[in-house]
């Protein structure tokens, strides 16, 4: 190729991408449309460790070639037509809180950003629903309930951090409550999305029904990959009359699952069931300042008073059952207090520091061997880094619970290149091991684009008729690309 017809290819490239931002501008406004530099670096960041060491070691981030802020749902129809007509990649973004990759454009094309439509549509005050723009915040909207004497109840890590209700959604987000209240997944009742090639898609007006498969859940979860949600029913609930705290310690972290067992198998609900392993219990102690370091399992019950009165001495019978030992009911009013100060600034890790959080959900049965898994191939594999191993379950069911286990390496390579291979190295030996021992890739942080590649193993043969799934809904391939192991669009 000469050098003039790599310039006239060059220049038809510009002339196309011009032609598309005019043509957005037209449908959405001027000043909804950008291809400034720095707001497209933006788009593309969240809280993965990836997207933060990109952004340390100044490199750029794989980002989109404009950025969009559409305000109705028009507008976001109006995006997607747009996006399919010159099948161009759309990447939606609601706050950028995830961790998983998810807003990273690596086939470039069309970032959406859904904060603008943040309107609270209705208040059902009969059936306690709440229908909202997915763009909306968690403390906007649960600020406004609160002064209804009612809540969402879904208050996740991230809640400080910008998570907006389709974000919760999109990714089967989860709260510190999740054990009474449910996850994302529990607490959507309706959505309204916009699917290639850009139309509008209404599901059922209630969440349990025998009229055929359900849509609901096929959105949920989906990271944007079969369409963009773009409003949510929510239920809600009153606020709770009292709140009771316990906390207790264990011999070892083995004790302290088996009596969150008999909690859950019991069919008792506790709101928040926490329980910390002796290095997760250490970091909790600097972070939030409980006066506590060991085996730390720490349980707040909520709702009316005889509710609360009735749980809380149950549960304690119950855990000293199986080898707990009372802290009182201050360790666990202190965390209660201080559950997002580890998500404050400066207490959030940071790169250099090397770090990754797997999040595998697994059956009461299976636990106790994931944890004795992870722990040894992390730190007996990856000894020459001095890789760390710590944990706690802080997600409970009535099958089984959450490890939010993580790994640590104080002294990565400073080589990006090398650094980039040891931190998915650390994340293949930890994920496939708890996948061989009965756990689930992920319970609520997502998969993305960091966790695609272990789709395929998750769900075998499955994750065909998944692929199949998105290839109809979206045939060009347009649709977040890359994420859920997905792949690429079809240019």
């Amino acid at each position: 190729m000469t050098d003039q017809s790599a310039a006239a290819r060059v220049s038809g490239s510009a002339f196309l991408q011009g032609h598309i931002v005019r043509e957005l501008e037209a449908a959405i406004g001027r000043d909804r449309v950008t291809t400034d530099a720095g707001e497209l670096q933006a788009q593309a960041a969240d809280w993965s460790w990836t997207s933060k060491y990109i952004q340390y070691s100044d490199l750029q981030l794989p980002s989109a070639d404009i950025a969009v802020r559409p305000t109705t749902q028009a507008q976001v129809e109006e995006v997607v037509r747009i996006a399919s007509e010159y099948r161009l990649p759309v990447v939606p973004r609601g706050g950028g809180s995830g961790t998983q990759g998810g807003t990273l454009a690596v086939y470039g094309g069309i970032s959406l950003d859904l904060t603008a439509l943040d309107e609270i549509i209705d208040v059902d005050e009969e059936s306690l629903l709440v229908t909202v723009g997915a763009g909306i915040d968690g403390p906007t909207l649960e600020d406004e309930l609160n002064k209804r004497n009612l809540t969402l109840a879904h208050y996740p890590g991230s809640y400080h951090l910008g998570a907006t209700i389709g974000g919760f959604i999109a990714a089967r987000g989860s709260g510190v409550v999740s054990t009474k209240y449910g996850k994302a997944e529990d607490q959507v009742v309706q959505v309204k999305a916009v699917v290639p090639p850009g139309k509008t898609v209404t599901t059922l007006r209630v969440p349990s029904h025998a009229a055929g498969p359900d849509l609901l859940q096929s959105f949920v979860g989906s990271e944007g990959t079969l369409g963009v949600i773009t409003e949510a029913t929510l239920r809600v609930d009153p606020l709770p009359e009292a709140r009771g705290f316990l906390s207790f310690s264990f011999p070892d972290i083995f004790a302290g699952i088996e009596a969150g067992r008999r909690i859950m198998t019991n069919r008792l609900r506790p709101a928040v069931i926490r329980l910390y392993d002796e290095a997760d219990s250490v970091k909790l102690k600097d972070w939030v300042g409980t006066p506590f370091t060991g085996t730390l399992m720490v349980i707040m019950c909520d709702g009316a008073q005889e509710l609360v009165d009735y749980e809380t001495k149950a549960i304690t019978a119950l855990v000293e059952s199986a080898g707990g030992t009372s802290q009182g009911p201050d360790v666990g009013r202190i965390w209660w207090e201080g559950k997002y100060e580890p998500y404050a600034k400066g207490k959030l890790p940071q790169p250099p520091l090397m770090y990754g959080t797997f999040d595998q959900v697994a059956r009461f049965a299976d636990i106790p061997n994931i944890y004795r898994a992870k722990k040894k191939v992390i730190e007996e594999e990856f000894a020459e880094y001095g890789a760390r191993y710590t944990a706690h379950l802080s997600h409970w069911y009535d099958w089984g619970a959450m490890l939010y286990d993580r790994f640590y390496v104080d002294e990565p390579p400073t080589d990006p290149a090398e650094a980039m291979s040891l931190h998915d190295r650390l994340w293949d030996a930890g994920i496939l091991t708890g996948i061989e021992h009965g756990a689930v890739l992920n319970d609520h942080h997502g998969v993305g684009i960091k966790l695609g590649r272990f789709m395929h193993k998750q769900y075998g043969e499955g994750f065909r008729l998944l692929k199949a799934q998105k290839d109809a809904w979206d045939p060009d391939g347009i649709m977040n690309p890359g994420k859920l192991g997905f792949g690429p669009p079809r240019r």
